[in-house]
């Protein structure tokens, strides 16, 4: 990894990013010491799984819903907790930090977008193209954090917390509201017949909007190291 990616700053501008800062602080400072960063990328990865498994088991009965947005909050804990427990611990391991959580990462956004998938909610295609809109801006990211130095980790005020957070108020509407589940109506795409329900449609919104991300982004950057590196003049 290079020296940048070992240095890059934290860019996170979300709505929710300075009150869930001062919160994570103040649980790190309190964890018992026997807690390390480590075991703290565990639960996320944890959370990823039973958010997949609530998801899943919604088939059955759509108050497993309350476990998926359970496993979001263990995930988030996990996620949020591991960096900050290293930096109020003075205890960060940049390279191998940096390798460990972002792998780490694309693990837990995978389980967790085919956790979504499996679910009576979301076609497994629909859930598949926001994977791939997650993966497009993540590896945006990390190209920038290498070109950079730097990590962006919000956009349009929104990052991972806020996603979670909009997740489970949706899994809560549908648990209380049974005929949001039952509301489909068949579209044909590609020659495929689709049976689309509102949480299909917010699958197709937040996958469009992670690829808007990254193509404002990328046109963006372009242009900033088109500046930085212009064309040669042949001698």
């Amino acid at each position: 990894m290079s020296e940048n990616n070992k240095q890059a700053a934290r860019i996170q501008t979300s709505f929710l990013n300075a009150a869930e800062k001062k919160v994570l602080v103040w649980m790190a400072q309190r964890m018992p010491a026997w807690v390390t960063s480590d075991m703290l990328t565990f639960v996320g990865f944890l959370g990823s799984c039973i958010m997949a498994t609530g998801y899943a088991l919604s088939n059955l009965n759509l108050q497993w819903l309350w476990l998926a947005s359970f496993g979001l909050v263990v995930n988030w804990f996990g996620d949020s907790m591991d960096g900050s427990l290293a930096r109020v611990r003075n205890a960060q391991r940049k390279t191998y930090g940096f390798y460990i959580d972002h792998n780490v990462d694309v693990i837990n956004e995978t389980i967790m977008f085919i956790g979504v998938g499996c679910s009576p909610l979301v076609n497994m295609s629909f859930a598949m193209f926001a994977l791939v809109g997650y993966f497009m801006l993540s590896i945006y990211v990390y190209i920038d954090c290498h070109l950079k130095g730097e990590m962006r980790l919000t956009y349009g005020g929104l990052g991972p917390t806020e996603f979670r957070l909009i997740l489970i108020l949706v899994n809560t509407a549908f648990i209380f509201i049974p005929w949001l589940s039952e509301w489909k109506r068949p579209i044909t795409l590609f020659h495929n017949q689709f049976m689309v329900g509102l949480f299909d449609y917010i699958a197709i919104a937040v996958s469009f909007l992670l690829i808007i991300f990254y193509l404002i982004s990328f046109f963006r950057d372009a242009k900033y190291f088109a500046r930085i590196d212009p064309p040669k003049k042949e001698e």
